[in-house]
């Protein structure tokens, strides 16, 4: 044991006698985690702010209109008065605040608000000056009205930040008084057309974010309670302490105390700290916005909260017969914390045993907690090495309950044992942990927590550890099929949205963003209305065509017997689900899906339609090598040699490279592409020794590429267009390969800007080439919606999807 040194030391007094705590002195100022949310979310406001001014400006510009017509309406009287106490209150209630907190001997606090002051001050005149320079145009209107005004108040925002850095707010007839003087100054600013609506806004926006950047940049007075604090409401609760010791914080960063009592009991006392409520709030948000209902927490709670919450959840599980150490006492400790003690037990976290410790007797009595919790619809939610101890008899307790749920329904209760699954399975491996819970949950149990064994489903340290070894979950789902052969348990979506989800949102932006302002030079009815309608009429057949293309092309890669009907109506249904997944996956979903409901195997279906990704991409890349050869020896004058196309060829050359020079992203893409196209080998082989497959296979991957391509070339001569074949095919299968790649739901977006980029690079006119590429996606990505939602909805029925 360390020696203890005096600063170790905090000194408890009360009537009975001195107890020395030993403890190291807490810091006398602390970064709060709730001043850096504040900040952030401060930020997050400023640029909405601007974002929707820019969006309403006619609204915006409106508002301020009518604030400034009723304000110059006020009496002169009014307005003088207004502006010489708005302007000496704003400068008198700081000072005064100042002054009352040296007489308490504060200083530090007024330090913190001059600080604040003088960087708000900084940072309003470097704004005003880059608003005025170099700013937006129309955030300058916006801000100032086009008259000779401050974009940002340089009066207000300094105050603003000094009454947040000082935290006025916490004192209410100092609030009060702020927020008069602030609000008569900025009447007498508004009606002498001093300043406008939003930069009003803008201005405290600024000052709020200078004044929480100061807060957790400098620190904030430490108002956590000591020790002696804690001892002191231990002896409001009847306990008599002799001794106290602060040992390791819990997994929440919470304080733990081991007091002695005067009757040689040990309790262990937990001390919440109110400033620690938001400590890892952002985790928490993104977590609670990423999962769905039944599995998210509250992101922030009170202090009461979750003090309530934690005792709550004790007391259930003691009731339970679960081994848990027994809550005595529950109290708050001032305004800042409260606490929780405990009977002390001498344990240690199974994080510290050694693999070879994990007996089948320990596997077994850890298994057994687990089963009285859930017996009483008590859900854990934190079951880790760090949360699951033994004693020297090797006796399990389960501790850190607060997170808990009671009343848990069956998803949390599956969620459990997942958990635990996965994290005995890094240590005992999958077969161990999975036949020790068998032994004591039942098949049918684990059965059901198998669709639950997803890496976002585990708690932070587990999901690492499943992340670094990628066959651990798979493992574990083996072990149960092998133990519950016939198990049919339907998947359970935990996330509410993936993250790719989200990339596909801001792509999705960011495309619009860039081609709205290009397709507003469209007409867009008139692409419909001035096409050729013969033209347009080869274009719907070709369209039909390629769904016929690829059913036959599927049937090529199949040994087993496929009704050509349904296979066509299975590829129909794609361009319905195209709509919410990108394109080269939507395809590939709905076809394995249809392949298993005829009968073929999960691993021969994958492969199946792994080997017609795999001959379609080489058939893909043989065509725009041998189209584009073609297109730089013709001598025709709507294609020069393609030097735009050579450029974008060296590019995407460029960027392989760079993807397999760095190893993570290598990383990514082979162990995508190994689990795609594992198994295509052997099933092309069985392909091969069928001429007839053979010939639909090739039939139906050429026929698929040629009816697009005759499509957009259609299109092309619907509106007028001249372009060689040979061009429209380079620019279809350049595209079609960007738009495959992009998480964009078919490709929406990167399929229209290379299409159209490509047809104008082939000489043709922009409006021309932007026609007929609406047209085009109009006929091979919108028209067959409704008609794939039909034929989702029928195969549905018919149990063939």
């Amino acid at each position: 044991m360390r020696g203890i040194k005096e600063q170790d030391l905090t000194l408890d007094t009360p009537g009975q006698g001195a107890v020395l705590v030993v403890e190291p002195l807490l810091p006398q100022r602390i970064r709060r985690p709730s001043d850096a949310l504040r900040f952030l979310l401060t930020l997050l406001a400023l640029g909405a702010v601007v974002l929707l001014a820019l969006a309403l400006q006619r609204t915006l510009n409106g508002l301020e209109t009518d604030v400034q017509a009723g304000t110059t309406r006020a009496p002169d009287v009014l307005s003088g008065a207004a502006g010489l106490l708005g302007g000496v209150a704003v400068l008198i209630v700081p000072v005064a605040f100042a002054v009352e907190r040296v007489f308490h001997r504060d200083g530090m606090r007024v330090t913190q608000g001059l600080i604040a002051a003088i960087l708000a001050l900084l940072v309003s005149y470097a704004l005003d000056e880059w608003l005025v320079q170099a700013g937006p145009a129309d955030l300058v209107q916006l801000l100032t009205g086009g008259r000779e005004v401050e974009p940002l108040n340089s009066v207000l925002t300094p105050a603003i930040a000094y009454a947040t850095a000082v935290r006025m707010s916490r004192r209410p007839n100092w609030r009060a008084l702020m927020w008069v003087a602030l609000g008569l100054d900025v009447f007498a600013l508004f009606t002498a057309t001093k300043v406008t609506a939003l930069g009003v806004i803008l201005t405290y926006i600024v000052g709020l974010a200078v004044g929480f950047g100061t807060l957790y940049g400098i620190g904030s007075a430490n108002t956590r309670p000591p020790g002696s604090a804690v001892l002191a409401a231990l002896r409001r609760l009847g306990f008599t302490p002799v001794s106290a010791r602060r040992v390791e914080d819990d997994s929440s960063g919470s304080r733990r105390y081991l007091v002695g009592l005067a009757d040689d009991r040990r309790i262990d006392v937990t001390v919440l700290d109110r400033d620690r409520q938001v400590a890892g709030v952002l985790y928490r948000l993104w977590r609670r916005f990423l999962l769905n209902n039944e599995t998210r927490r509250r992101a922030i709670r009170s202090l009461r909260a979750e003090l309530e919450r934690e005792a709550l959840m004790a007391y259930a599980a003691q009731a339970a017969g679960v081994r848990l150490p027994r809550l005595l006492a529950t109290s708050e400790v001032g305004t800042e914390a409260a606490l929780l003690a405990y009977e002390h037990v001498d344990t240690r976290p199974v994080s510290d045993l050694r693999d070879e410790d994990f007996d089948d007797e320990l596997l077994a009595r850890m298994w057994e907690q687990v089963r009285l919790l859930h017996a009483h619809r008590l859900a854990h939610r934190h079951l880790t090495g760090e949360s699951i101890h033994v004693d020297a008899r090797r006796n399990v307790y389960l501790v850190d309950a607060r997170s808990g749920e009671i009343a848990a329904g069956d998803l949390l209760l599956r969620l459990d044992i997942a958990q635990l699954l996965a994290y005995l399975g890094t240590r005992v491996g999958a077969e161990r942990s999975v036949g020790s819970a068998a032994k004591v949950l039942g098949e049918d149990t684990l059965a059901g927590a198998m669709p639950l064994l997803q890496r976002i489903a585990l708690s932070r340290d587990t999901r690492t550890a499943a992340r670094r070894d990628r066959k651990l979950l798979p493992a574990i789902r083996e072990q149960i099929v092998a133990l519950k052969p016939k198990v049919e348990v339907e998947e359970v979506r935990l996330e509410r949205f993936r993250p790719r989800t989200l990339v596909t949102i801001i792509l999705s932006v960011i495309a619009a963003y860039l081609l709205l302002p290009q397709l507003s030079k469209v007409n867009l009815v008139s692409v419909v209305t001035t096409a050729n309608w013969a033209w347009s009429g080869v274009a719907l057949a070709a369209a039909a065509l390629s769904y016929v293309a690829a059913a036959i092309m599927l049937r090529g890669f199949v040994p087993e017997p496929l009704p050509l009907g349904r296979t066509v109506l299975a590829q129909l249904a794609g361009s319905f689900v195209k709509l919410v997944a990108p394109a080269a996956v939507g395809g590939v979903a709905i076809n394995t899906r249809y392949l298993q409901k005829r009968g073929v195997p999960p691993g021969a279906a994958v492969a199946s339609v792994g080997a017609s990704q795999l001959v379609g991409l080489a058939m893909h890349i043989m065509l725009l090598l041998l189209f584009g050869y073609l297109t730089g020896t013709q001598a025709a004058p709507s294609l020069t040699p393609s030097r735009g196309l050579l450029m974008v060829l060296l590019g995407v050359a460029v960027l392989f490279l760079i993807v397999l020079a760095v190893r993570p992203l290598r990383r990514v893409i082979t162990s995508r592409v190994r689990a795609m196209f594992s198994g295509v080998i052997p099933r092309l082989l069985d392909v091969v020794q069928s001429p007839r497959k053979i010939t639909e296979a090739v039939i139906g991957t050429l026929l698929l590429t040629l009816s697009f391509v005759i499509c957009l070339a259609a299109c092309v001569r619907a509106f007028g267009g001249e372009a060689s074949f040979t061009a429209v095919a380079v620019v279809f299968l350049a595209g079609n390969a960007i738009g495959s790649a992009a998480p964009t739901p078919g490709g929406l977006g990167a399929v229209e800007a290379s299409l159209s980029l490509g047809l104008t690079v082939a000489g043709l006119p922009y409006t021309v080439a932007t026609s007929a590429v609406l047209l085009f996606r109009l006929m091979t990505f919108w028209l067959p919606v409704l008609p794939g939602w039909a034929s989702f909805a029928y195969l549905q029925r018919q149990n063939a999807l």
